[in-house]
């Protein structure tokens, strides 16, 4: 017997939290306008007063779980802040506050223990050990796997872990391992681990030059776009730069992971959820994908050797793809 895998999609505002609901998603996940979640950018997120009760209404009304965001690592200066956003979090009717800090943890177990915690992919526990833990320690009911495992390994972690498991569908790809990325504090003294930013967005400037538009990064040249070339939000791991003598994405190119081709491979697996990333990303994004991902992954669910992925499917998700190509990044790495 096949268990439901829930379809978890990005509401990085209230407009994109009903383009979710409305397409089809099985929960939403959001943040606080604050840093207390990783996605801390101008613009995104939802006011305390009044935003998220309606999310939570809309979402509710809709079918869907509100799944809240609180995965930075506050420092010492921050911890007050965010022990009142997780008693906050107990008030507000979500139906779980997703976590990374170990302190965190401890403060929302003890505080709340009716509140239903998951493990935030910022914690990178990628072993069963880990997860183990975090299950003994905290009570997690669901751990967020890092895009670092392939499908073999994945299915070790499902069949040992003693938690629901959550992978990543769909969505921008990372080349560090979530939770341990230093490169945007190196160049800005800001992280998404403790500040909730990578790029921070009061570091970046866009610059039309003779030549080119070009991105900078506090100074650092981050790219360089010809004539009618898309540009993308500047970060380092993504950046162009000169090596010897040639210019090219020399730690990583801009693309983004696709799981149409393997959907069938993670129901039987047993996940329980496959998320969509991409709480930056406009309404229009989170419509289009969540529509493509609720068809593919019911028919994944339905008939899962019958189940072939539709071309309108994979062209409609390439349309809003990094670098309009898309990967199954480490899920088919055959040497681990």
């Amino acid at each position: 017997m096949i268990n439901p895998v829930e379809l978890v999609c990005p509401a990085g505002n209230p407009a994109a939290l009903r383009a979710a609901v409305d397409n089809g998603a099985d929960a939403v996940y959001l943040g606080f306008r604050d840093g207390t979640n990783a996605r801390n950018f101008p613009g995104l997120n939802f006011d305390r007063d009044g935003e998220v009760q309606e999310a939570v209404r809309y979402a509710h009304g809709g079918g869907a779980r509100v799944l809240l965001a609180l995965n930075t690592f506050p420092q010492p200066a921050d911890w007050s802040r965010a022990a009142a956003a997780v008693d906050e979090a107990a008030t507000l009717g979500v139906d779980a506050v997703i976590l990374g800090d170990p302190g965190l943890l401890r403060y929302a177990a003890r505080t709340h223990p009716e509140l239903p915690l998951h493990l935030s992919v910022q914690a990178s526990a990628t072993n069963r050990h880990a997860i183990a833990f975090y299950h003994a320690q905290f009570g997690v009911r669901r751990v967020v796997l890092p895009r670092v495992l392939s499908l073999a390994q994945i299915r070790q972690v499902v069949a040992t872990a003693p938690v629901d498991v959550e992978v990543f569908g769909f969505g921008s790809l990372c080349v560090m391992v979530e939770g341990r990325c230093a490169l945007s504090s190196y160049v800005t003294g800001e992280s998404p681990n403790t500040c909730g930013v990578c790029s921070p967005a009061h570091a970046v400037r866009w610059e039309e030059t003779k030549e080119a538009r070009q991105s900078r990064l506090n100074g650092v040249l981050i790219d360089r776009y010809g004539p009618g070339e898309n540009a993308g939000y500047p970060t380092l791991c993504k950046g162009r730069y000169r090596v010897g003598d040639h210019v090219f994405h020399a730690i990583e190119e801009p693309t983004s992971l696709n799981t149409l081709d393997v959907l069938p491979d993670l129901v039987r697996l047993g996940v329980g959820a496959v998320k969509v990333e991409g709480r930056q990303r406009s309404p229009a994004y989170v419509a289009q994908v969540t529509r493509v991902l609720r068809h593919a992954l019911d028919a994944a669910q339905a008939d899962p050797d019958g189940y072939e992925p539709q071309k309108v499917w994979v062209d409609a998700l390439d349309r809003v793809s990094e670098g309009g190509s898309h990967t199954l990044g480490a899920l088919h790495r055959p040497w681990q």
